[in-house]
């Protein structure tokens, strides 16, 4: 049976994946401006996740038959002091996010509701690796912060192209 404890928490979820894509517009246009378009390029498709993260919980919400209220979120941050603190935040708000997905998993679980319990699952797999991708690139960030170019470079290397879901 479908827990009301968990179509709360996942409406809250909603409004906290929305805050996550207007934040990583926010480290987008702070790495556009001085045209680091790589790193720019990435907190965009980075964006565009979090807002289809929300757009799924929606449509999850809708299929339930639940009400779907997006809630208010607070403005991101814009302004940050050098290169690595955008990063930073970025993996911070990772791994905020897969506390509240592990807690979403828990109130599926605790009120044996399988079908919230399952759709939860990819998100637990998806918060693995945006937490991976967070660590790394904030390792060469923090290597990389004096030489822009060098940076720029590794993620063209290897931040592009993310493999498809098997």
């Amino acid at each position: 049976m479908a827990s009301s404890a968990f179509f709360t928490a996942l409406q809250e979820q909603v409004g906290h994946e929305f805050s996550a894509h207007q934040q990583y517009v926010a480290i987008a246009t702070y790495y556009d401006t001085p045209t680091m378009p790589r790193m720019a390029a990435l907190f965009y498709e980075q964006a565009l996740e979090e807002r289809d993260h929300a757009m799924m919980m929606v449509q999850y919400l809708l299929d339930k038959d639940e009400k779907v209220v997006i809630p208010a979120i607070p403005a991101p941050l814009m302004d940050f002091p050098n290169i690595v603190e955008p990063v930073q935040l970025a993996l911070d708000q990772e791994n905020r996010v897969t506390a509240q997905t592990n807690e979403l998993t828990r109130l599926a679980r605790e009120s044996n509701d399988y079908a919230s319990d399952q759709f939860m699952q990819w998100f637990s797999k998806e918060q693995v690796e945006e937490v991976a991708k967070m660590g790394d690139l904030l390792a060469v960030v923090t290597r990389a912060k004096g030489d822009l170019e060098r940076l720029e470079d590794w993620v063209a290397r290897e931040a592009t192209g993310e493999s498809a879901d098997p």
